[in-house]
């Protein structure tokens, strides 16, 4: 993590750029004067012409930056590339049309959470802001949704072309992911990624905005987009799955987290905590015994 201001709003305009670049790769089809289903097809003009793509970016990032930089560039390149291909399934007429709906959301929802941060928060950046690496339940459960939508399409290929299905499963998303962001906004340098044991100087209770409708809206957004991929995907055993493995680390996460704000704020937070509800179905938070 970069200590001095000017080095992480460096990290942050990095980041960017570098998402950009990936992201290019949807320019592609122009550039090609070809239509978005040659890259996403098995053809090898397109295999070709992405595997040079990403070449090029490559060594362009090696150039333009250091070690730490580089180490940043290109995890936001790798999510602008899968933005970018997202973009380029999404634009075609194949089978995998909602996949890349998929694709985009997932990967904006990783790179945001480090440009977000970058903006509110620079003190807390690091490589872990990506959410790249969250938990290996995590990775476990997306893995796990990839493996269903792909079985599933395959047997069933009928079931992956609900569009109105697969249309409320991005709203889903993008009102999930834009609560969530919003709630990283307004808290201010007041939001981390990592439960804080110790109050700071400028550490205060934040209840205006989004945080005046829910106490933990970032969870909540993030709930809610969790399931909107697998609604997406019409993945309906990841749905149950992940519906109920979300609201259990959310239930406990929001006890630890309430115990700590709790100690932090004292009264200010119980008369708080009264008014507004946590904002996840039947979670209430911990229980104060007077």
């Amino acid at each position: 993590m970069a200590a001095a201001e000017g080095r992480l709003v460096a990290e942050g305009r990095a980041s960017l750029a570098a998402f950009l670049l990936g992201a290019s790769v949807a320019a592609l089809p122009l550039l090609l004067s070809a239509p978005p289903a040659l890259l996403a097809g098995p053809g090898l003009q397109g295999r070709a012409a992405l595997a040079l793509h990403v070449a090029g970016i490559n060594a362009l990032l090696l150039l333009l930056y250091r070690p730490p930089l580089y180490k940043i560039a290109i995890r936001a390149c790798f999510l602008g590339f899968a933005f970018g291909c997202g973009l380029l399934l999404s634009l075609g007429q194949s089978s995998w049309k909602h996949f890349g709906w998929y694709m985009c959301s997932l990967s904006f929802f990783h790179y945001s959470e480090y440009l977000v941060t970058a903006i509110n928060n620079p003190r807390s950046l690091s490589l872990d802001s990506f959410l790249l690496n969250h938990s290996f339940e995590y990775n476990l459960a997306a893995l796990s949704s990839w493996i269903e939508f792909t079985v599933e399409k395959f047997i069933y290929p009928e079931m992956k072309q609900i569009t109105w299905l697969s249309t409320v499963g991005l709203l889903m998303v993008i009102f999930g992911d834009c609560l969530r962001k919003a709630a990283m906004l307004t808290a201010g340098s007041n939001f981390n990624h990592i439960v804080q044991n110790e109050k700071s100087d400028t550490h205060t209770l934040v209840t205006s905005g989004v945080y005046g409708w829910f106490r933990h809206p970032s969870y909540v957004g993030w709930f809610y987009w969790s399931i909107g991929t697998q609604v997406l995907l019409c993945n309906p055993i990841c749905v149950v799955g992940y519906t109920l493995a979300s609201w259990r680390f959310f239930r406990e996460r929001i006890e630890e987290e309430e115990f700590t704000l709790i100690h932090f704020f004292g009264e200010e937070y119980l008369e708080y905590k009264k008014e507004v509800p946590s904002g996840l179905p039947f979670i209430k938070g911990v229980k104060v015994e007077l």
